[in-house]
């Protein structure tokens, strides 16, 4: 695919039905959303769990960076087992990305809130899909924390897809929020992978996106 071809697909979504979520484990904590208003792309922090479950609402595609399944073998979080990693896990381990298992510590509380989260979409008709940030910036290179280089890489996708980026001094919550949102675009446009396993699914960028996206 070229760039001219992938710009021609680029308008046939509608980015306003988007929403990318970078969930934290509890309201204590600061979640991450990003959409698409007036053609640009904007971010917020929300704590609260109404205030951000209303917000979820009005939009049909999600994108959450949380865990959504449990492992295969694994009934719950709270009685523990062998079963630590999931077959998307161990599929995204393949390919070199660093992950925390969903079993580790805080993983657990972002777990619950994910499944919780996406059971309560999915009855409203909302699609809901997991995501990974740490995937979306391996595939294209970048350091997972070097925020200037994200916010340049940001800059060069925002415009392939006719956008604008209207953030200022965003958080990492708020960059990791943008990487779901541009990989649910990339899997409405069949530019994602789908690491897909017996217990779960996690989407990631494919890597032709990178070529075909080179910072220039």
């Amino acid at each position: 695919m070229d760039k001219e071809k992938f710009r021609n697909l680029a308008t046939e979504i509608d980015y306003e039905l988007f929403l990318g979520v970078d969930l934290a484990g509890s309201e204590k904590r600061n979640t991450g959303i990003s959409f698409i208003e007036n053609n640009s792309i904007v971010t917020c922090i929300i704590r609260n769990e109404k205030e951000l479950f209303k917000i979820m609402q009005k939009f049909q595609f999600i994108y959450i960076d949380a865990p959504l399944t449990l492992p295969h073998g694994r009934n719950s979080l709270e009685v523990r087992n062998e079963h630590h990693f999931r077959e998307c896990d161990l599929l995204l381990r393949k390919r070199g990305i660093k992950f925390f298992p969903i079993t580790l510590g805080p993983m657990r509380m972002l777990t619950q809130r994910g499944m919780q989260l996406r059971e309560m979409l999915s009855k409203l008709g909302k699609e809901v899909y997991e995501v990974f940030p740490g995937a979306f910036y391996d595939v294209f290179g970048v350091k997972r924390k070097d925020r200037d280089t994200i916010q340049a890489l940001y800059k060069t996708l925002s415009g392939f897809f006719g956008l604008s980026l209207k953030v200022d001094y965003p958080s990492q919550d708020e960059l990791d929020a943008i990487a779901c949102l541009f990989t649910g675009f990339f899997h409405k446009l069949n530019l994602a992978e789908c690491l897909t396993g017996i217990d779960g699914t996690i989407i990631i960028p494919a890597l032709e996106v990178k070529e075909l996206l080179i910072f220039r």
